[in-house]
């Protein structure tokens, strides 16, 4: 996050001196180019957490949705066989 308030200070700090000597670019230069080396660490590595933290979620969905579906047939097999008995009752 201090990387997206350093941004616009260095991008001003670039104009600046851009009237200075070549040694003065070119540390500006560098300093940009650090900054931006900084940013797209950080914007990887926060890629990279929630990458992490869907697969846990899904993986937690996908549990939860075994159980749901498990009880379902236990449900459907115990309303069946009910069912049935009750027909049977009903035939005698």
């Amino acid at each position: 996050m201090k990387t997206v308030r350093i941004l616009p200070l260095f991008a001003l700090t670039a104009l600046a001196l851009a009237a200075c000597s070549p040694k003065a670019q070119n540390e500006v230069a560098e300093a940009a180019n650090a900054v931006e080396a900084d940013a797209n660490a950080t914007t990887a590595e926060a890629v990279s957490d929630t990458d992490a933290a869907l697969g846990a979620a899904e993986s937690r969905i996908d549990k939860a949705g075994d159980v749901l579906g498990n009880k379902a047939d236990r449900v459907a097999d115990k309303t069946g066989a009910a069912l049935k008995d009750l027909g049977n009752e009903i035939q005698e």
